[in-house]
């Protein structure tokens, strides 16, 4: 009779099929483990806003100030008041700056455009500070 030979080779070829489908996994999921948390009020360099935007100030609790020109301080309306504020400056042809919290919901603040889309406001954006500053 004829004697075995013992063989002391490991076959790694499961091992990599094992690893490469795990690969597969880990990258197709990781996009979808992320949270989203992103600094929306930064920008890279900016240009001035035009002196004669009216700015809409949202706070963090989401409450509503207006500034109409550079110079003026916000003054603190209510949601009514913000409707008749904004036909007045839709009625002027006033460029629109919503100043919106780094940390408020976004829902706030798609609120405050939509109502401005509403009533008719051609010349709304978004205002950011430069990246530079902080």
């Amino acid at each position: 009779m004829r004697q075995r030979r013992l063989k002391n080779e490991i076959n790694v070829v499961p091992y990599i099929d094992v690893m490469l489908v795990l690969l597969v996994i880990f990258m197709v999921t990781a996009p979808m483990m992320q949270t989203g948390n992103i600094d929306v009020p930064s920008a890279g360099p900016l240009t001035a806003p035009p002196q004669e935007a009216a700015v809409i100030e949202v706070d963090r609790q989401g409450k509503l100030a207006l500034r109409v020109d550079a110079n003026s301080l916000p003054k603190p309306i209510s949601p009514i008041e913000f409707q008749t504020e904004l036909k007045k400056l839709v009625a002027l042809d006033r460029p629109i700056l919503v100043a919106a919290h780094n940390e408020l919901q976004y829902q706030k603040v798609i609120d405050v455009l939509e109502s401005a889309r509403e009533l008719g406001v051609k010349k709304i954006s978004l205002q950011t500070k430069s990246s530079g500053s902080k």
